[in-house]
């Protein structure tokens, strides 16, 4: 058991003391940069998921809408060969264009967002001047 002086006062920490302070410290630093790196990720994430999530639906259900179009076409043109069957095929085509339209936005909507994080970044080097200034001292 060592014995410490009783004034705080009087005793400096050592040298063992402070490595283990700086370690605790790092560590903890670290560890919240990683956290703060992971919410950037997950809020950029979400941020593009959402944009794309209407555009995709729309051009989904477009897309069954005009394959049905289609399919009616098809049978109609091929049971009567007659003037609604081309009519359901142009509808088909213009709603096939839509539907191409609509996942052509939300492909823009969706393409990869800028996942660096940056505010982790910039903490990043703010440490590491920190550590630099540390080191001069």
């Amino acid at each position: 058991m060592a014995v410490w002086p009783r004034d705080p006062a009087e005793r400096t920490p050592s040298f063992r003391e402070l490595l283990r302070d700086l370690g605790q410290e790092v560590a903890a630093l670290v560890r919240d940069e990683i956290d703060l790196a992971k919410q950037e990720l997950r809020a950029e994430i979400a941020k593009s998921l959402r944009a794309g999530v209407l555009g995709l639906v729309l051009a989904a259900v477009l897309g069954l809408v005009s394959l049905l179009t289609l399919c009616a076409a098809a049978v109609l043109g091929l049971a009567h060969v007659m003037d609604p069957a081309w009519a359901a095929l142009v509808v088909g085509v213009a709603l096939g264009l839509a539907a191409a339209g609509f996942a052509a936005l939300a492909r823009r909507r969706l393409r990869p967002a800028e996942l660096k994080p940056q505010a982790t970044v910039e903490t990043l080097k703010e440490d590491k001047e920190w550590l630099k200034d540390l080191r001069r001292r």
